[in-house]
């Protein structure tokens, strides 16, 4: 009788150069750095998660805090919203309507800023026409679903023609806000540089009770694309 040992499932597994070790080899490595660090497994796993969220915060979802009431009744002053950092990521562009954060350093002032964009490049931006609304591109919008409650759309007349590249943006509450309206004459115009927007504010996180989804309004769906695109110029 046949008494050699027969090799196991196990025996044939653990032998050198056998596929599916080298997944093994790896992990075994974590229990010897957690021994080195002190605390062990739990200050291991705190780290591979702070580095999760850093890389998280790096390239994906940033957390932004309203500094100040100009985009009320929206978002109030202390509200933590989520910022996508990959919307405007493989040739995707801001749209009209869209809340953004972005560094204003250079035309705004040496800090991040969230508005919500009114003219993209190319569009013709105009307050107030004969009813006091804003038009774009010859469209009056109904702004009366974000704009705060007693404001006007504007109080400063403006006529701007957007450049390429650039955004024309306001606050929701208009009386509140310094916005692109008060920097039409500083470098740029009051235009912030599509490459200076760092994402798009998408979600209310925090406190928990405003918790809710930014969706675009549907006063912009209406505006016609800017002359100079339907002309082909631009």
């Amino acid at each position: 009788m046949d008494t050699e040992a027969q090799p196991t499932q196990r025996d044939r597994s653990s032998r050198p150069g056998t596929p599916g070790t080298e997944g093994r080899s790896r992990f075994a490595l974590l229990p010897r750095v957690a021994a080195w660090l002190p605390g062990g497994g739990i200050t291991l796993t705190l780290l591979v998660g702070l580095a999760f969220l850093l890389l998280l915060n790096a390239f994906v979802v940033q957390p932004f805090q309203i500094p100040s009431g100009s985009m009320e009744q929206g978002l109030r002053i202390g509200d933590r919203v989520l910022v996508n950092k990959l919307a405007y990521r493989l040739g995707a562009r801001p749209v009209r309507g869209d809340v953004i954060v972005f560094d204003g350093t250079g035309y705004f002032g040496d800090a991040d800023y969230i508005k919500r964009v009114v003219g993209v490049g190319g569009d013709h931006v105009v307050c107030c026409d004969k009813e006091g609304r804003v038009e774009v591109n010859g469209r009056p919008v109904d702004e009366t679903a974000f704009l705060h409650p007693g404001d006007s759309p504007s109080s400063v007349p403006f006529d701007v023609v957007v450049p390429a590249d650039r955004l024309f943006v306001l606050g929701d509450h208009r009386s509140r806000s310094s916005d692109s309206r008060d920097h039409l004459g500083s470098p740029g115009g009051g235009m912030i540089p599509v490459d200076d927007v760092i994402g798009r504010a998408d979600w209310v996180a925090w406190p928990y009770g405003h918790w809710r989804h930014l969706a675009r309004p549907a006063a912009y769906a209406r505006v016609p694309a800017p002359a100079s695109a339907e002309d082909g110029h631009g």
